[in-house]
């Protein structure tokens, strides 16, 4: 009885070790899994100022871009850009990107729409609503 019990105790550690496995990958590994990595504004800042090959894309409306975003950034609209406009900005498919937008919402869908479109190494940093450095205009 207590061998079961040892084994179906060791079996289900497993399990529930593996169903976090994904979230818990790290932002320097390449998400050739079909996922992004998802980090807070704050790590997104220190990996950004660590990196020194990447993109920083503002998933926001040409509207909210223009009244501030993290220097460097280039616009990307979430809502609107396609496989195209992707591609035409972003060359290479394996860059490392970080996608922010206002608050976290439309910078995971961008990034989702990244790796759906092929790229491997997206990193999303949540929103400009965290960030506490200076913005461009």
């Amino acid at each position: 009885m207590n061998r079961k019990f040892l084994g179906l105790v060791i079996v289900s550690m497993l399990v529930f070790a593996d169903c976090g496995a994904k979230e818990n990958k790290k932002a320097s590994e390449k998400n050739a899994d079909g996922s992004f990595v998802s980090v807070s504004m704050a790590e997104g800042i220190n990996m950004i100022n660590d990196d020194s090959d990447y993109v920083l894309i503002d998933a926001r409306r040409p509207e909210e871009y223009n009244e501030g975003h993290i220097p460097g950034a280039v616009l990307l609209t979430n809502e609107t850009f396609t496989k195209e406009d992707a591609e035409e900005l972003l060359k290479d498919k394996n860059q490392r990107i970080y996608v922010y937008c206002r608050s976290g919402r439309r910078s995971k869908q961008a990034s989702q729409k990244l790796v759906d479109f092929g790229y491997t190494n997206v990193v999303e940093i949540g929103g400009i609503l965290d960030y506490k450095g200076k913005v461009e205009k």
